[in-house]
């Protein structure tokens, strides 16, 4: 919900007054007397990806005079906060790149527009209803999801032959029993068989439980959510809390790491395995030694196969923007498939659409692409997608929870108390 805003007439005065001082100050988007002006707020930030990003937004330009776009670089670090900020100001970008699982409280808060009946209906039918899934809110859609990435396992190639384990495909990928019997064996005095980044251990954790039938969050009839940990839900915790503490296949050190942590041990022979996101292949391939021989492996599976949870990358409109329909055509633009090829190429990220999907650029083994593009289809959007008070309950209650499991201050049953009552306290104060 907005923020209220005083009505008295001195308030009102003043207002106005400072509208007329904005206007005169502002740079105009109406185009009077001109094209129309759109403000696309890309949050790209490897050079490849920027480097797109500006060529499409050119691109647009040239073919289309009367609808010009200007591009305004974001940030990851900051782009809710900074969102916030500009749709209280009246600033807000008219197209905005974001994640699906910042959308929620926008779109609740009615700063996003709907798209509904916006969008080309070929990008309507090119994107799957479940990619559709992440960026619905209520009856609307507030966003276009069109760049995901799984979670894989990044392999010693050499250490897991000379090994004689079996190496997973997409088509028979290990359990997570057996992944977790193979990381032992992959072990011994100073090396381990895997290490897991955990920084922000939530979004991994329920995401990869997908794959074992977790679900964690469940939604009633009267639609209110309440968490309840179940014998799936504890799978990939108690995996990974087990190899730390009874198997020693994975070192404590690395749980409060990011990602880009754990490279410099990857490369220097500590660890077998490491499980990142699939867009960190980039970095691998930039900074591996030379000679240093790796591949992308599909995470385990469980009940659920290889079903993980994702919240992709999205294209929304600003709610305040007057030229809805000539933003909509924008992203239309950038996402027909083969500009959505380059971006997610620009991107090492896999696009969402169909169409997009079947370029054979994404179906190389160079880098692993294709084992992600073979991912795809089992990707659905991360469970708590559209559950209210999910950051607090994140930040609060789970963050603490799972860190304090990973490093054996709690048990399973402790970890299952916190979640379960403490969360539900939580969830409850946004669902009155």
């Amino acid at each position: 919900m907005r923020h209220p805003r005083g009505t008295g007439l001195g308030a009102v005065a003043a207002l106005t007054v400072l509208l007329l001082l904005l206007a005169g100050c502002a740079p105009s988007r109406s185009g009077r007397g001109g094209p129309v002006t759109l403000r696309f707020q890309s949050l790209a930030w490897q050079q490849e990806s920027v480097a797109v990003n500006k060529e499409l937004v050119a691109e647009w330009n040239a073919a289309h005079p009367d609808v010009r776009v200007e591009y305004v670089q974001g940030s990851w670090d900051s782009v809710h906060d900074q969102l916030l900020t500009s749709f209280e100001g009246g600033e807000a970008p008219d197209v905005i790149h974001d994640a699906s699982d910042d959308l929620a409280d926008f779109a609740y808060g009615g700063y996003l527009a709907d798209l509904t009946g916006l969008l080309p209906a070929r990008l309507e039918s090119d994107i799957p209803r479940r990619s559709w899934r992440a960026a619905a809110f209520g009856d609307g859609v507030y966003g276009v999801p069109f760049l995901q990435e799984p979670r894989v396992l990044i392999a010693n190639r050499a250490w897991l032959r000379s090994a004689g384990v079996r190496i997973p495909t997409a088509g028979r990928p290990w359990s997570w029993a057996e992944f977790r019997r193979i990381t032992e064996r992959l072990s011994g005095p100073g090396r381990y068989g895997v290490a897991w980044p955990l920084k922000e251990p939530v979004s991994a954790t329920l995401n990869l439980s997908l794959s074992a039938g977790g679900r964690l969050f469940h939604r009633g009839a009267d639609g209110k959510v309440t968490v309840r940990f179940g014998a799936g839900d504890a799978v990939v915790p108690r995996t990974v809390h087990d190899q730390v503490a009874t198997d020693r296949s994975a070192p404590a050190s690395t749980l409060g790491s990011g990602g880009s942590d754990t490279l410099p041990g990857f490369f220097g022979g500590r660890y077998a395995m490491v499980p990142l996101g699939f867009s960190y292949r980039q970095q691998i391939a930039q900074q591996a030694p030379k000679g240093f021989d790796w591949q992308v492996l599909p995470a385990p599976a469980g009940a659920g196969g290889l079903t993980q949870g994702v919240s992709p990358q999205t294209l929304s409109v600003a709610a305040d923007c007057p030229h809805k329909r000539e933003a909509a055509e924008f992203i239309g633009f950038l996402l027909r498939p083969r500009n959505m090829v380059r971006l997610a190429l620009g991107d090492w990220m896999l696009p969402t659409g169909t169409e997009a999907l079947k370029d054979p650029a994404l179906h190389t083994a160079d880098n692993g692409w294709a084992t992600g593009t073979a991912l795809a289809a089992h990707l659905r959007p991360a469970p708590a997608q559209s559950v209210r008070g999910y950051p607090e309950w994140k930040d609060k209650v789970a963050t603490p929870a799972f860190q304090e499991y990973y490093s054996g201050s709690i048990g399973l049953a402790g970890l299952r108390e916190r979640l379960e009552r403490d969360g539900n306290l939580v969830l409850a104060r946004y669902q009155r």
